[in-house]
């Protein structure tokens, strides 16, 4: 289908461009749209229909978008900021601002208000866009806090028009020219700011992270020499493109190699999304991964012991399979090879279903993918492929090849990125996609980069035959009050692989044992309880005691190869999920720990309860 990738790798892309072609993104942009006008370059969803964009087309919207912004009276360097979901519209602003030198803001649509305000204000920004009126109705009402920001744009059109304090709101559809002349691209200096990424704040008000256009052009040069994509390639966009890691891998990657994106309708439907786009190349977070991994034990547990026991047999041969092929392992003998097909037409080929069954890269980044996680997938044949990054690296540090796969690794290095350990094994990196810096703060720029260029992550690392392992955080380990030191994430993505487990995060610093919060899956606790004849919706089935030595049971399990200082000695287990819009979750999904802490503080106490000292 994608012809011989062997001889499409690096520069010699039939519709790909050299690295010294193009100085800044709208010039990659430029550059497409004259390579292939007539190649479909975006797919969304659109009046019950799924609608394609030519690059033809997109240029020519990105040209309507451009000649609206230069009657905004905005000069190059200033702040504009987009709180949209992922759609071609969101493209089109982003590089039609930047080809007028303006640097982007990009925002979540499912972070907090306060959060979006912070940012608003911090950015200095002049112009939001945002997709609904409600989402400026949100922040509105803390209007002082930005007083930079003078028009509002919005994308839908709502049937009754709110009144707004102090600034001016226009509609897209109106404030669009029919027509517009061609684009001009006045973002010439490859140095210059394109964007001021947010981070997603575990710990803290978020930082801006400064990626200049040769940042980022970098780094989707280096991936492509890394892992070949081609323009046959079809991704399916759904992490939110004011992540780092989806707007370089899925917006600007595919921009330089002619592939098409699809967006993805919403979180919600992505099964059916899935099925009716049916991508080759999929970009996720490891939450992704882990809920069809979650949903597949649920539909196990309900099936036969025959069906569980041909699911294991595939894995372990899949996994026997691809470790031979890697000269890691030995090969299948007779008996399996002649059962292989029959196990592949059974399991596996299903499985793959979920996945669209074209996948031929699906790649998990953002945060670690637990071992068992990663061999459980690869085994069942899907093209998984980890790797590493952060939004100051612009953001890919390294990633596994389909060539040379350690799933329990991070990868190898991108082509022209330096890594190397430093003091308490920490991350470091060097290259062209490290940041400008932090934005207003350059004491905390200073910080994080030294005075030779090495970006210090906060990660802990090992690097073994090349392959980069990440081990854990260094703000983030825990220290019990017997000096034990604990990886909090290990031990959480080994509690979370049971089907019963949601979400999970342990606590112990200072303390004399790990103690773990535990959400439950809804349908996973719906069965147990139903079992148990006990109300699963009723919060007081919780204290039952069956549940009680289940849970105890399960740590155990789950934690078996784990030292006796990391074993989990008491758990609480609630049922609301932790969530971005509760504010215990980061909108890149990751644990807020903090919050998550305060707000089961009483709890947690009562855990230690006989076990700590008097204050």
């Amino acid at each position: 289908m994608h012809g011989d990738l062997a001889q499409q790798v690096g520069h010699t892309f039939p519709h790909s461009m050299p690295l010294g072609e193009v100085a800044t993104l709208p010039e990659l942009l430029r550059r497409r749209c004259q390579r292939s006008p007539e190649r479909e370059a975006y797919r969304q969803y659109e009046a019950h229909a799924w609608r394609r964009y030519s690059w033809r087309e997109v240029e020519e919207c990105i040209a309507r978008w451009q000649a609206a912004l230069t009657g905004e009276h905005l000069v190059s360097g200033d702040r504009v900021a987009v709180l949209l979901r992922n759609c071609v519209e969101w493209v089109c602003f982003d590089l039609a601002a930047q080809s007028l030198g303006l640097a982007v803001v990009p925002l979540y649509t499912a972070d907090h208000a306060e959060n979006t305000a912070d940012i608003l204000a911090d950015s200095e920004a002049r112009l939001l866009l945002v997709g609904q009126l409600d989402q400026w109705i949100a922040v509105a009402g803390m209007r002082a806090r930005f007083p930079n920001l003078n028009h509002v744009l919005c994308l839908e059109t709502p049937l009754t028009l709110v009144p707004d304090p102090g600034i001016r709101v226009s509609f897209v559809a109106q404030w669009l020219p029919r027509e517009a002349p061609p684009q001009t691209n006045m973002a010439k200096d490859p140095h210059a700011l394109a964007t001021i990424v947010y981070t997603s704040g575990t710990t803290g008000r978020p930082r801006g992270v400064m990626l200049s256009h040769a940042n980022i052009l970098s780094n989707i040069h280096a991936v492509v020499r890394h892992e070949p994509i081609v323009p046959d390639d079809l991704f399916l966009s759904f992490l939110p493109l004011s992540h780092a890691f989806e707007r370089t891998a899925g917006c600007y990657l595919p921009m330089l190699t002619g592939s098409c994106v699809a967006y993805a309708r919403e979180v919600s439907t992505l099964a059916e999304d899935l099925a009716m786009v049916r991508p080759t190349v999929l970009v996720s977070v490891p939450r992704i991964y882990e809920r069809i991994y979650a949903r597949l034990q649920q539909q196990l547990a309900e099936r036969g012991a025959l069906t569980r026991a041909l699911v294991r047999w595939t894995q372990e041969l899949g996994w026997r399979q691809f470790q031979a092929r890697y000269h890691r392992g030995t090969a299948p003998g007779r008996w399996d090879r002649l059962w292989r097909p029959v196990l592949q037409y059974l399991v596996a080929r299903p499985f793959l279903a979920r996945f669209g069954g074209r996948l031929r890269l699906a790649v998990s980044g953002g945060a670690p993918l637990s071992v068992t996680l990663s061999r459980y997938l690869v085994s069942l044949g899907l093209p998984l492929l980890q790797g590493y990054g952060l939004t100051e690296a612009a953001p890919v540090v390294s990633v596994n090849r389909l060539n040379d796969n350690v799933p329990e690794s991070a990868g190898t290095p991108l082509p022209g990125i330096e890594v190397r350990l430093g003091e308490q094994n920490e991350l470091l990196v060097r290259g062209p996609n490290v940041m400008m810096g932090y934005w207003n703060r350059p004491e905390d720029t200073a910080q994080v980069i030294d005075a030779e260029g090495w970006l210090h992550t906060g990660d802990q690392g090992c690097i073994e035959d090349g392959h980069v392992f990440i081990v854990g955080r260094l703000k983030e380990i825990v220290v019990l009050s017997t000096g034990e030191k604990i990886i909090p994430d290990n031990v959480e993505m080994a509690l979370i692989e049971d089907p019963l487990i949601d979400q999970a995060m342990v606590v112990g610093e200072g303390k004399p044992y790990l103690v773990a919060l535990l959400v439950l899956n809804a349908k996973a606790w719906g069965a147990l309880a139903k079992q148990w004849l006990l109300p699963a919706e009723d919060s007081a089935a919780l204290a039952d005691e069956r549940l009680q030595q289940h849970i105890e049971n399960l740590c155990r399990r789950s934690l078996a190869r784990f030292p006796e200082y990391a074993q989990v000695r008491r758990c609480l287990v609630t049922l609301e999920p932790w969530t971005i819009a509760n504010g215990l979750l980061t909108p890149t999904l990751k644990l807020k720990r903090p919050a998550i802490e305060h707000r089961f503080a009483e709890h947690i106490l009562k855990l230690y309860v006989g076990h700590l000292s008097p204050v």
